[in-house]
């Protein structure tokens, strides 16, 4: 597991929207994230969510073609040499990786829970997700379900 956890938005709204924000501090004890991602998530966070002051100027080149938040959640995670991002949009999630930058998302976070025995299964926790306005294919819910074992 790496040493530093960097939390996009959407990972901590759509666990909250679900009831499953502890999940998080099961699996990881410890999130970091940036005053931009406070500020969008809304809600009073958890003493195990960090929030971290950037020491670069990173998101400044991201924020042309990413939101806010993603853009400094990346720049935070770069911070970082033993790091993993949390992040959910897709082209955020390439810009990560080109910058070598470990990444998962929700949805892989559920496989991680299950695989490390913080979740007995993936299949209720995403029928719970349906129900908020988080988008996620068929498709994509085979492919979590199959990484679950539970297709």
């Amino acid at each position: 597991m790496p040493n530093v956890i960097v939390s996009d938005t959407s990972c901590l709204i759509l666990f909250y929207k679900i009831g499953e924000l502890d999940l998080l501090k099961k699996l990881f004890g410890k999130l970091h994230v940036t005053n931009i991602v406070l500020k969008e998530f809304n809600q009073p966070v958890p003493d195990w969510i960090e929030v971290v002051d950037l020491k670069t100027d990173v998101h400044k080149g991201l924020s042309g073609y990413l939101d806010a938040g993603e853009a400094t959640s990346i720049a935070l995670a770069s911070e970082y040499e033993d790091s993993l991002l949390i992040i959910d949009e897709i082209k955020g999630r390439k810009a990560a990786k080109e910058m070598g930058i470990p990444v998962t998302g929700s949805l892989g976070v559920l496989i991680t829970a299950k695989n490390k025995g913080h979740l007995k299964a993936v299949k209720p926790v995403i029928a719970k997700i349906q129900k908020t306005n988080f988008r996620i294919s068929k498709e994509l819910i085979e492919r979590v379900l199959e990484k679950a074992k539970e297709s």
